[in-house]
């Protein structure tokens, strides 16, 4: 099966193809903002150096959040649109599952990093999710973590946080690309649609009055 991944959703604007488990190329760049100015470039360069059209793509892979909430809307929009242009399937990849499958070992901490000192976690043993997604506070995901035991890794740019509690960290900004691309393989596309996870709202303060209405002064 030849998958197209995309990911936009943290700190690494990826575009690449693969081939069941082999990367026919990889683009991946770190990147905060801009990506997208960056995405249709790096598509259109990883699948000039893969040697295939656009029609012999199998499926599409993009990941669906948690993550930045204009990242997702570059990613999701852009998978979308290929694939219905395509009618290609497309099939959304949690990052927190695509970050826990990036790394090995028997106890797995995804966190990303929410900023107010809160996280966006979601804890495995044995590669099996032991909860959903969830936003949490420092205290709460710091119990999570202990209740994996001896031996947790924790991966991901919440892992930071908790550097001077455990050993074992990868504080990577984005998943693997070929972590996602095993997931998007595996996945079922009626039961992994491309839908953004939001865990919580955006980060905009709201408008105090409507454009155009009398501004009030105080007196």
């Amino acid at each position: 099966m030849k998958i197209l991944v995309i990911d936009t959703a943290l700190g690494a604007c990826t575009a690449a193809v693969f081939e069941g488990d082999r990367a026919l190329a990889v683009r991946s760049p770190s990147m905060d903002k801009g990506h997208q100015e960056a995405l249709a470039p790096l598509v259109a360069e990883a699948m000039a150096e893969a040697g295939l059209t656009f029609d012999r793509l199998d499926r599409i892979g993009v990941t669906v959040g948690p993550g930045s909430f204009t990242g997702l809307r570059v990613g999701l929009a852009f998978a979308q649109g290929l694939g219905q242009a395509l009618d290609t399937p497309v099939v959304g990849v949690s990052t927190l599952d695509a970050l826990a499958a990036s790394v090995e070992s028997p106890a797995v901490a995804a966190l990303i990093d929410a900023r107010r000192d809160r996280v966006y976690g979601r804890f495995y043993r044995d590669g099996v999710a032991l909860g959903p997604e969830a936003a949490l506070t420092r205290e709460e995901a710091l119990a999570r973590i202990e209740a994996l035991g001896p031996g947790v890794l924790l991966v991901g740019s919440g892992a930071r946080l908790f550097a001077e509690a455990f050993d074992s960290i990868d504080a990577r900004s984005a998943p693997a690309p070929g972590a996602v691309a095993r997931l998007a393989h595996a996945a079922d596309p009626a039961a992994a649609p491309p839908r953004p996870l939001y865990l919580r709202e955006a980060d905009a303060t709201p408008p105090s009055r409507k454009p155009g209405a009398p501004r009030l002064v105080a007196s």
